[in-house]
């Protein structure tokens, strides 16, 4: 398989150095918006409890309204590993931002990711175990992130669409059962449908990955359904539990039908 490349600068993005360390914890506020959007995120047939068994992190006031990063970190294992993730902003046009799922192998869970964030709004974070739904999440200062210009050319973009890169940020000898932390970085403009072109003012039509599936080896780590709201050129950081095989594999789909799949080395930066 051909071997794709990016830029080594890209790799200056560290999602876990964001700033949000000085600012004040900033809660969930209460807000009509979750009372209309809860019966259709919500699995009402399983017990709804607050968040006591993870923790989020996400900036008061983000910097950047169009990547804003979130933390999702298991702190109690004790009612077993999170097997699925629901990301929510109340206040975006499309509040779900993504649900994904995950495998053992990245329990207890440690997951990271940006989006974009339209107007100040509560962003949630819904966790599924087998047994019970938990609800956490912060208030974000931050509004213009779904309809903010992209970054590149459309040219550039297209060019690249597609295009993956894989850090590992252990270091040490790695043996089967080794916890390690991965990030996968993703070329995609994921287009929101509310962004206009630069030059002729009309709106970019939609165009996001709507599927992505991560395994190592034949064991799925995670696979995620998004939506408008995961970032431009979207970041994954994740723990995962080491089985051994060699390499990463991705697949993505996005929403024109494009596929993308790549295998993506261990060893190393791919």
């Amino acid at each position: 398989m051909k071997r794709l490349t990016i830029p080594t600068a890209i790799l200056s993005v560290a999602l876990s150095t964001a700033v949000w360390a000085e600012e004040p914890r900033n809660p969930l506020v209460n807000g009509e918006t979750w009372d209309y959007l809860r019966g259709d995120i919500l699995n009402e047939a399983k017990s709804v409890t607050p968040g006591a068994i993870f923790s989020v992190e996400a900036p008061y006031r983000a910097h950047d309204a169009a990547t804003v990063p979130v933390v999702v970190t298991q702190t109690d294992q004790s009612v077993g590993p999170i097997q699925t993730l629901k990301l929510v902003i109340d206040e975006n046009p499309a509040p779900l931002a993504a649900e994904i799922q995950f495998g053992p192998a990245m329990a207890p869970l440690s997951f990271e990711t940006r989006v974009r964030v339209n107007a100040y709004s509560n962003l949630r974070v819904v966790a599924e175990t087998e047994t019970a739904t938990f609800i956490d999440g912060r208030f974000v200062k931050a509004a213009g992130g779904c309809a903010a210009a992209a970054t590149r050319d459309p040219e550039v973009a297209m060019a690249n669409i597609g295009k993956m890169r894989l850090r590992h940020f252990d270091t040490g000898p790695v043996q089967v059962g080794t916890r390690r932390d991965a990030q996968l970085m993703i070329r995609h403009p994921n287009y929101s449908g509310l962004q206009r072109d630069q030059i002729t003012q009309l709106f970019v039509p939609a165009m996001f990955i709507q599927d992505l599936q991560v395994w190592q080896g034949d064991e799925m780590l995670f696979t995620l359904t998004g939506g408008i709201s995961i970032s431009e050129d979207p970041v994954f950081r994740f723990a995962y539990t080491d089985n051994g095989a060699p390499n990463i594999r991705v697949r993505a789909e996005d929403t024109d039908g494009h596929v993308f799949e790549q295998v993506l080395s261990k060893g190393g930066e791919s």
